[in-house]
């Protein structure tokens, strides 16, 4: 298992594990699969080759397969580029237990602790998803907040849990096991 960043030649690599993500971990995403599909390759390939370094992308590979993915967005504006934001993190199920998720969660926390000016890294998890809790707060993710009916899904509302991590406090924390 690999894990690296994605460039514009895993884009569509990208595409079908997110589509396969909105589909089978639907209550982890906003974005439902229909959406997203009627995106056009460009919306894709920028997502994985932003050229002004605004979104970055890790893979999880097994062999040449991508099997799981996160990705870290920030910002431009003056008042909140000291933050950046987790989105997109997703291992498929076949591949889940092997640590590919803190892996990829660890590239992402490295990422933010290497730029220039990042203080903060927030999250969102789907309230009751228990593994992706525990992951984040073993890596120092504090819990600031619930919001509630934040989704609507065919089972219902769901709520989410806003997460932060103060990269300012980071220490041995990202070399720690669950």
């Amino acid at each position: 298992m690999q894990i690296t960043q994605l460039t514009v030649a895993h884009a569509m690599a990208y595409k079908a594990l997110m589509l396969y993500a909105y589909e089978h971990a639907a209550d982890a995403f906003t974005s439902t699969p229909q959406e997203r599909a009627l995106e056009p390759h460009s919306w894709w390939r920028s997502r994985v080759d932003e050229p002004s370094g605004l979104i970055w992308v890790w893979g999880a590979f097994a062999g040449a397969e991508l099997v799981g993915t996160v990705s870290v967005e920030y910002t431009v504006r003056t008042k909140t580029r000291h933050k950046g934001l987790i989105v997109a993190m997703f291992v498929h199920e076949n591949f889940r237990g092997q640590g590919l998720a803190r892996k990829l969660m660890c590239a992402a926390v490295e990422h933010g602790m290497a730029r220039q000016g990042l203080r903060v890294l927030q999250l969102v998890v789907t309230q009751g998803n228990a593994p992706a809790e525990h992951l984040y707060q073993s890596l120092g993710f504090e819990s600031f907040g619930v919001e509630p009916m934040a989704v609507c899904t065919p089972d219902g509302y769901r709520s989410k849990v806003h997460m932060w991590l103060d990269l300012t406090s980071m220490g041995a924390r990202m070399s720690q096991p669950s």
